[in-house]
């Protein structure tokens, strides 16, 4: 991990920002991965966002300001419970339920449902039925679920099998038609319980991932596009591998300058409301925090 002068900086004003301005969950997620925080605190802090039926909703996706659960912003929960390996919380169990219960006949699960059109939303989400299976967030949820320790007792449910065969057909015959269908490939892929079935649609991902314009290249390209580092956020990432290291220098240079007088880091779309602005704020300035370090950047 660098010890820079600039990456100390950069933490310092970033730790300002997210005291100051973001959401306790928020809050937590920085003291939980820069100052030995427990999970523990972050799990607390997600907990208000599960409703009674299991699963979550409260505007937790800020483009949601839906108090009832829905599908991406359940999503965002089981990325956040993995985040800091929270699978054997209490919040688990009744998220399982709620998920089996959402699941409709042949698989998948909606992209939201008509409950979102009753609230401020992004207008991308605005939503005229609820029963169409869609496989964002489909493959990233069951991609999720399956990375966890949970897989082995998932695989043998039934409502688990429907969202494979969902999930087969969907990639099956098709390529990602944009980052975020690029998102449920690669989740769904990396934990796919027939990983020879996962490994004949690679070609398929990464002929897509080569394409131009696929991939931003440019780091001061602006608007809600989606660049190296979102596709890349670690080393690690499966897609690093179709960017050049010298690009990715290249856009963590910019990532850095892209820090705000506030310490924190804009949003790239626009925001439903003041508070939806400000929680996204806070949940991507440790996502780009987390980016920074994985490239010994802080």
């Amino acid at each position: 991990m660098s010890d820079s002068v600039e990456g100390q900086e950069t933490l310092k004003r970033a730790r300002s920002f997210i005291f100051n301005s973001a959401r306790l969950l928020d809050r937590m997620r920085f003291v939980y991965h820069f100052e030995h925080g427990s999970r523990e605190d972050v799990i607390r802090a997600l907990e208000p966002y599960q409703n009674r039926d299991g699963g979550f909703g409260q505007a937790l996706e800020p483009d949601m300001r839906c108090p009832d659960s829905q599908p991406v912003t359940t999503e965002m929960a089981i990325s956040l419970l993995k985040e800091v390996g929270g699978w054997d919380s209490k919040l688990v169990p009744a998220l399982l339920a709620y998920l089996e219960k959402l699941t409709l006949p042949g698989g998948g699960f909606p992209r939201a449902t008509t409950a979102v059109n009753h609230y401020g939303h992004a207008p991308w989400w605005a939503t005229e039925e609820d029963d169409i299976p869609s496989l964002n967030p489909t493959g990233k949820i069951v991609g999720l679920l399956l990375s966890s320790p949970l897989r082995q007792q998932l695989c043998d449910q039934d409502w688990i099998q429907a969202h494979l065969a969902f999930l087969w057909q969907m990639l099956e015959g098709s390529r990602p038609g944009d980052y975020h269908d690029g998102e449920q490939w690669l989740v769904f892929l990396a934990n796919a319980p027939d990983s020879e079935r996962a490994a004949s649609l690679y070609p398929v991902l990464d002929e897509w991932l080569s394409s131009p314009g696929v991939i931003e290249r440019d780091p001061h390209a602006v608007g809600y596009v989606q660049k190296v580092l979102d596709y890349a956020p670690t080393p690690e990432s499966y897609a690093y591998r179709f960017v050049t290291k010298d690009e990715a220098e290249l856009h963590l240079d910019e990532l850095q300058k892209q820090q705000q007088a506030d310490g924190g880091w804009l949003i790239s779309w626009p925001a439903v409301s003041a508070a939806s602005e400000q929680e996204w704020r806070g949940y991507v300035t440790i996502n780009h925090l987390l980016t920074l370090r994985a490239y010994g950047r802080l």
